[in-house]
């Protein structure tokens, strides 16, 4: 069993940590009558504690969260302003809150972060707003850390992987980079235009097909079934690593076609018991709390494995992801920043976090 993508760097150790607000080194002393071992703000004794410092990315990525940062600028400029001022109060709390509520964290995330940058302000003695920043950073890298897993194929031979989504979500795109990632790493890949309804969308996965020189079953006018079972018994008779399903863009609401989802799964489970392994939703990251909804209810039909998250570039909603992490933690295998096969990359949560809040 391998992974065709990119192993995620070793961690860089973190720069020395920020003295604390009152030393409690001999020269130092506190003042008679203060307790030692802590600092005092207000009347509330506080430990010194690690205040987070993001570590610096690792060369190789630096290029890609360059992008990923300039793609959420419009949510990540919000959020900045809040820290831009020169002492911690509730002020700054509530600009917070507003600011998370505003790029689409969602309630629940948006409590869980806040509770936790009070609780580690209180416990680490902070004092100025870039450290509650930091602290954030850090607060929603573990928050986002659950999604981070990787794509891993090989464990069956071959790998049979579900794409679905809204129509207009980058879905019928998103296939056709991933096949690239795949093909470049060495994998067969065998696609299947199991979205017959729409011609364009046969064309489309035909060029990607050509472009990356691998194989595709396609059918004018076909059960989307039929050309699924079809796609499935020829990846296996072949012996290609990868069978690559696209499906119809469908809305959630449309009951209809999501059975037609339904069936297309247990077409695939008759060619193969063990499949699929693997089924992925393809999400417009500028769709915001809608995304959540999205995610529920696929994953409700389908049982979902992985997420693809598109179109973050531009959005003032990035902070949807927080929210998944929070209410329905579905692991996010890539996310997408534009239209080139460059702006497909697995998802970091460090990187992610650095990007959104930096």
């Amino acid at each position: 069993m391998f992974s065709f993508f990119r192993k995620k760097p070793a961690a860089t150790p973190a720069p020395t940590p920020a003295p604390a607000a009152f030393s409690t080194s001999p020269s130092s002393a506190p003042p008679p009558g203060y307790p030692s071992g802590g600092g005092l703000i207000g009347s509330a004794l506080v430990q010194p504690m690690e205040i987070p410092v993001p570590a610096p990315i690792a060369p190789e990525r630096q290029r890609w969260v360059d992008k990923l940062s300039a793609g959420l600028r419009k949510t990540s400029t919000g959020i900045a302003q809040v820290f831009t001022g020169g002492q911690i109060d509730d002020q700054l709390y509530e600009e917070l809150e507003s600011a998370l509520l505003m790029a689409d964290t969602g309630v629940r995330a948006t409590q869980h972060l806040l509770d936790e940058v009070k609780r580690r302000v209180q416990a680490s003695g902070a004092t100025r707003p870039v450290q509650v920043k930091n602290i954030l950073i850090d607060s929603l890298t573990q928050l986002l850390k659950p999604l981070e897993k990787p794509l891993v194929i090989g464990e069956f031979k071959p790998t049979i992987i579900m794409v679905a989504g809204v129509n207009g979500a980058g879905k019928t795109t998103s296939i056709g980079k991933l096949t690239k990632h795949l093909a470049d790493e060495g994998a067969s890949v065998l696609l299947a235009a199991a979205d017959t309804f729409r011609a364009a969308a046969r064309e489309q996965l035909a060029v990607w097909a050509d472009r990356n020189t691998v194989e595709i079953v396609s059918q004018a006018g076909g059960d989307p079934a039929a050309v699924t079972f079809d796609a499935v018994s020829a990846g296996k008779a072949r012996g290609k690593d990868v069978v690559l399903v696209d499906t119809a863009g469908r809305l959630p609401t449309q009951l209809h076609l999501m059975e037609e989802l339904r069936k297309i799964k247990r077409v695939v489970q008759k060619a193969d018991p063990t499949a699929p392994h693997e089924v992925l939703l393809v999400i417009d990251g500028n769709t915001g709390q809608n995304a959540l909804a999205q995610v529920r209810s696929f994953d409700e039909a389908l049982g979902l494995t992985g997420l693809i998250i598109t179109k973050l570039d531009g959005t003032a909603k990035g902070g949807v992801l927080a929210a998944i992490a929070q209410e329905k933690p579905v692991p996010v295998y890539f996310i997408g920043v534009g239209e080139t096969l460059e702006d497909l990359e697995t998802f970091n949560a460090r990187e992610f976090a650095l990007a959104l809040l930096q």
